[in-house]
C-alpha cells in the first residue's frame, strides 16, 4: 500500500500520479509538486526518504533521472520545461496527514483558498490532523480545525525547536 500522497489539483495532480509510483518504488515518498511559469514551466518535487534517513544530494539525482525519464515518455507539459528536485528542508511544507502528526508541537502557518470565520490566514502550534481537518492551537488563543481540501498552503515556521527536533537521530520519525 502507497503513503498517502498530497493532496493536489490539476497538472501539479496528473503529475504527482505519474511520479509518485516511480519514487515510492525507490524508497521515497512525495512531499510537494508544484508546476510554475509560463514560458519554461519548472517542475519542483519534493521528496523525503521513507526511511527517515536525512535526504542527500544523491537522492536528489537519483529521483531527478528516474522522474525525468517518465516525464518525458508521458509528456504531460508539450512545452519545453525544466525539472528541479530537493528535499522539503526544515521549514517544510505540510501536505500529508503524517505531516501534520510527525511535526505536532511545532509552529506552522496555513493559509485557506476560502476564509474561515472571516480568515484566511493561521498562525499556530500544530496539533495534528486526520484526513479531513489539520488542527492549530492559535498564538492568539484558541484552537482550530481548518479543513484539508481548502489548505492552498501549509508550512513550518523555523525556530529553534524545530531546528534542534530535525537534528534528532531518525529513530521515532514518520
Amino acid at each position: 500500500m502507497s503513503p498517502e500522497r498530497p493532496r493536489l489539483e490539476g497538472l501539479d495532480a496528473r503529475i504527482a500520479d505519474l511520479v509518485a509510483p516511480t519514487i515510492e518504488h525507490m524508497g521515497y515518498e512525495l512531499v510537494r509538486v508544484q508546476v510554475s511559469g509560463k514560458e519554461k514551466p519548472v517542475v519542483q518535487i519534493m521528496a523525503d526518504r521513507a526511511d527517515g534517513a536525512p535526504f542527500r544530494v544523491e537522492d536528489c539525482e537519483e529521483i531527478s533521472h528516474a522522474v525525468g525519464a517518465v516525464l518525458d515518455v508521458a509528456d504531460p507539459i508539450k512545452a519545453e520545461w525544466m525539472l528541479e528536485v530537493s528535499s522539503p528542508g526544515i521549514d517544510r511544507p505540510l501536505t500529508r496527514t503524517k505531516d501534520f502528526e510527525r511535526f505536532a508541537g511545532h509552529l506552522a502557518t496555513v493559509e485557506l483558498m476560502i476564509p474561515l470565520d472571516g480568515r484566511k490566514r493561521f498562525r499556530g502550534t500544530v496539533l495534528g490532523a486526520d484526513l479531513t481537518h489539520a488542527r492549530l492551537r492559535l498564538d492568539e488563543g484558541g484552537e482550530v480545525a481548518l479543513p484539508r481540501e481548502q489548505i492552498r498552503r501549509a508550512r513550518l515556521v523555523l525556530t529553534d525547536a524545530l531546528i534542534a527536533f530535525t537534528e534528532q537521530p531518525a529513530q521515532g520519525k514518520n
